[in-house]
């Protein structure tokens, strides 16, 4: 049983991971929750299981509190849109519930469709996401089969980057407010393009001026000395 009266307690702070594909952002917390022995252990927003990047942890009591004003923090990611299928998730780990054909495409014709769907824009809730209904996140109830009113929030959005990857892939980079659903972002570029699409590939680079190459590879995590860990948690200033 973790303990908080741990004899050489882990330093307060925070610790930047590059959370790999497949791990949940509640695996690697439970992860450095058993080598710092210390339940004390925030975030400042998950990852998809899909997603790759920067995770920040918060270690200790005192980092914990501060948690709403890291959750606030505008964020970057890189991602690539396929089109043609949608997923029932709106990434490639879901199953096609949609498929339409892809119209020939401009560079040109993406930007534009990008830039109505830049500044403060209205976007979709994911139904397997971990926004909560009654106490209770959206990815169970929906795994569940339970019919799910679509629910939407308020985000900012600034695209860059736009390249096309082949005639029916598109990678970009966004910098968004915290609460944006980049799978949404990719859902709605789809529609505006008149087709469907899912992302394949997302990946956090920053959250507000941290940047993921300061990050501790998390493919490395599970067997890294607790001694070292501790060494790569940094004050808050």
């Amino acid at each position: 049983m973790l303990s908080n009266s741990y004899p050489n307690p882990a330093p307060g702070g925070i610790l930047l991971i590059d959370k790999p594909k497949d791990f949940s952002s509640h695996d690697v917390i439970a992860v450095c929750r058993r080598i710092l022995k210390t339940k004390k252990i925030g975030h400042s927003g998950t990852l998809d299981p899909m997603a790759t990047g920067l995770l920040i942890l918060l270690i200790g009591r005192e980092a914990t509190k501060q948690q709403s004003r890291f959750l606030e923090l505008s964020k970057t990611y890189e991602a690539t849109l396929s089109l043609g299928q949608e997923t029932d998730s709106w990434d490639a780990y879901g199953h096609v519930i949609a498929q339409k054909p892809v119209p020939s495409l401009t560079l040109d014709q993406i930007k534009q469709a990008a830039r109505e769907l830049s500044g403060v824009i209205t976007q979709p809730i994911p139904f397997f996401s971990a926004k909560k209904i009654n106490g209770t996140p959206m990815y169970s109830l929906a795994r569940q089969g339970t019919e799910i009113e679509r629910k939407y929030n308020q985000v900012t959005v600034q695209w860059t980057d736009i390249r096309f990857q082949n005639p029916d892939q598109i990678s970009f980079t966004v910098h968004c407010s915290c609460g944006t659903y980049v799978r949404s972002l990719g859902y709605l570029l789809a529609q505006k393009l008149g087709t469907v699409g899912h992302l394949t590939h997302l990946r956090r680079i920053s959250i507000g001026a941290f940047s993921v190459q300061q990050a501790f590879d998390g493919n490395v995590l599970k067997q890294i000395p607790r001694e070292i860990l501790c060494q790569k948690i940094e004050p808050i200033l």
